[in-house]
């Protein structure tokens, strides 16, 4: 009995002429994903891509296969299937073979088929019959219910075989990292950045990150951890590049010559520019936020017009309209919750006044930005400065050789 996943698409069905273009983003991602496992083969039929074992590493390795898959967005469900040739006989064999140890701890099933290739004699009505009726002879204990099932027995007759699985598992969703553009993320270490970054990935971004850091007042230990969370994000990001920030001589310019209650929204759009310098420098075409709409003084919407104002890109805001318990769910989902909440520094919570104003008002701040002249030239040497830390899906811990970096 042979297995192999098979996986169909969701929004990328819509697409038009450009439809090989985004199916062609996905191959390559899944073959990446799966590259160190084994010799796997991908390929495409029908509007499903299917992830076939070729060799014994790969045979073994299905169960981490599957799970790297699954994370794979562009996906809009999965399943593990068994092969077999396109006869009843071989169909009835096979799925008493895959499916019978979890039929006899079940009470209900039903079938369901759908025949792709129109020359197999039997019609999916006469097909879902013949299979039921035979797995009822071998397993009496069961009863059909064609409503409420225990399990869904599915039967694929497609082109290049049948396949049997069980129920389709939901996939990733959206579309294949990289068909959108490429942006950079401001990772800060909290619960929302990383978030903010697993949706527009979703979304076909193909992202980086940008962290500021402010030794002494944040430590080595924080700047690992937004490394780790960095990592956490990987299996749905792809590969990319962590760009740390060393931000300690803006911040404290800042701090010691703007007005206390003006600090945040200042400091923000500070950092804005250093991260839209970078950006340029990668060709990357957007920021990526975790703001969520008046969630904090620098997040109301008189300073988030304000923060905007500093650069030309455009910034993407995925949870804008969110609040902190529907984006801790996504985070305990996305496996970063617990690395978010560990009790690190974070440098924009340094120094962050007592009182911020709330509705900042752009000619104040661009007064008080005025107030100090010697603010372009730190940023300059800040972003001249910047650390880059390769992060790969696969948790090698490299630093600085990018000459071989994928963003899939």
């Amino acid at each position: 009995m042979k297995e192999i996943i098979m996986c169909y698409q969701g929004e990328m069905a819509l697409k038009g002429l450009n439809r090989a273009t985004f199916e062609s983003v996905l191959s390559k991602s899944l073959r990446w994903r799966v590259k160190d496992l084994g010799n796997f083969q991908v390929y495409k039929a029908q509007s499903t891509m299917y992830v076939e074992p070729r060799d014994e590493m790969a045979e073994a390795n299905m169960e981490e296969a599957y799970d790297r898959v699954s994370k794979v967005f562009g996906l809009a469900a999965l399943s593990r299937a068994a092969v077999c040739e396109k006869n009843i006989d071989a169909i009835k064999a096979t799925a008493e073979e895959y499916l019978g140890p979890i039929l006899r701890g079940l009470k209900t099933f039903k079938v369901e088929a759908k025949r792709a290739d129109k020359s197999f004699p039997l019609k999916s009505p006469e097909l879902c019959r013949e299979l039921g009726g035979f797995l009822l002879s071998k397993h009496p204990h069961l009863r059909v219910d064609v409503h409420h099932p225990d399990i869904v027995v599915m039967v694929e007759v497609r082109d290049y075989g049948a396949y049997v699985h069980g129920p389709k598992v939901p996939g990733a969703g959206g579309l294949p990292v990289g068909t959108s553009g490429r942006a950079i993320t401001m990772l800060s270490g909290g619960i929302d950045s990383p978030v903010a970054a697993w949706y527009m990935a979703r979304r076909g971004l193909a992202l980086h990150h940008i962290h500021f850091a402010s030794p002494p007042y944040t430590s080595q230990a924080a700047q690992d951890k937004v490394r780790d969370l960095a990592r956490e994000i990987a299996p749905y990001t792809g590969n990319c590049v962590l760009y740390v920030v060393p931000y300690t001589t803006p911040q404290e310019y800042i701090q010691d010559n703007a007005p206390d209650v003006l600090f945040t929204v200042l400091m923000r759009r500070s950092m804005m520019r250093i991260a839209n310098r970078i950006a340029k420098d990668i060709d990357a075409k957007a920021l990526v936020t975790g703001e969520s709409l008046a969630q904090v003084a620098s997040q109301t919407l008189y300073a988030l017009a304000c923060t905007d104002a500093a650069q030309d890109l455009p910034v993407l805001r995925p949870l804008i309209g969110m609040d902190k318990s529907e984006i801790t769910v996504v985070a305990r989902k996305i496996g970063t919750f617990e690395t978010s909440i560990l009790p690190f520094e974070d440098c924009c919570t340094i120094f962050t006044p007592p009182h911020p104003k709330t509705k900042p008002t752009l000619a104040e701040i661009e007064a008080a930005e005025a107030a100090m002249p010697g603010l372009a030239e730190l940023e300059e040497q800040a972003a001249a400065n910047v650390e880059r830390i390769r992060i790969d899906m696969r948790d090698q811990k490299q630093e600085d050789d990018l000459s071989e970096l994928e963003d899939f």
